[in-house]
């Protein structure tokens, strides 16, 4: 076995209550975990059982366990999703953002709407050529009040979003507000972008696919001191 490798790390990574599916991989370099967020990101509110989902309050207290067990050396998150609750997205990309361990992203398929600020929390995000990403205003489901104080609350929302991908991508305010406010979609304002024009714009870091990500991350697992105190 690998001497980077714990020998109780597979006893440890299982005391730990993981959710999404987690395959311990015992013949590997370093334990990582892998962080799946497919179709919808789920909120405060339950979707219908026909919806696949990522419900935040089971990844929630796995980026709590994860960030403390200290056999886990770092975290893969995978991402094919259409978007979803904003307050929640953006809880678990603040939550990623601020991990000491060692993060990277990958997007495949789709990383839409409130998918972009979860693609770009890692320390280093990916994404395949063949991946898209919707990027577009706020929205709200449900009844709506037409008042200013309404729109002034969209605003904010819309503000937090913005400020937290541009606080993490080389994006600029100006290219994403811009993208964000494009007419160039049939039923919505806003742009799709695929995986090279993502890297272009500056949203996500580099192009690339899943051996890529596994070696940027064991690379940030070298150069990274460790997360606490012995």
């Amino acid at each position: 076995m690998n001497e980077n490798y714990d020998e109780n790390a597979v006893e440890h990574a299982e005391a730990v209550n993981f959710t999404g599916g987690m395959t311990v991989v015992q013949n590997t370099k370093y334990l990582i975990h892998c962080l799946s967020v497919i179709g919808q990101v789920e909120g405060h509110y339950t979707l219908p059982e026909e919806n696949k989902t990522t419900k935040y309050e089971h990844v929630i207290p796995s980026l709590v366990a994860i960030e403390q067990e200290r056999s886990v050396k770092g975290l893969i998150i995978i991402l094919n999703t259409v978007g979803g609750d904003v307050e929640a997205g953006l809880a678990i990309a603040e939550l990623l953002a601020g991990m000491k361990t060692p993060t990277v992203s990958l997007v495949v398929g789709g990383g839409h709407s409130i998918g972009i600020p979860l693609a770009v929390s890692a320390k280093i995000s990916y994404i395949v050529p063949t991946a898209a990403m919707t990027i577009h205003p706020v929205r709200m489901n449900g009844t709506v009040i037409g008042i200013p104080q309404t729109f002034s609350y969209f605003e904010k929302i819309q503000e937090r979003v913005i400020k937290f991908i541009t606080d993490h991508s080389n994006v600029t305010q100006e290219t994403y507000r811009e993208l964000m406010m494009r007419n160039s979609l049939v039923m919505d304002t806003g742009t799709v972008i695929d995986g090279a024009d993502a890297v272009e714009y500056g949203i996500i870091d580099r192009l690339g696919g899943l051996s890529d990500a596994i070696e940027t991350l064991y690379g940030l697992i070298e150069n990274t001191p460790p997360r606490y105190e012995q």
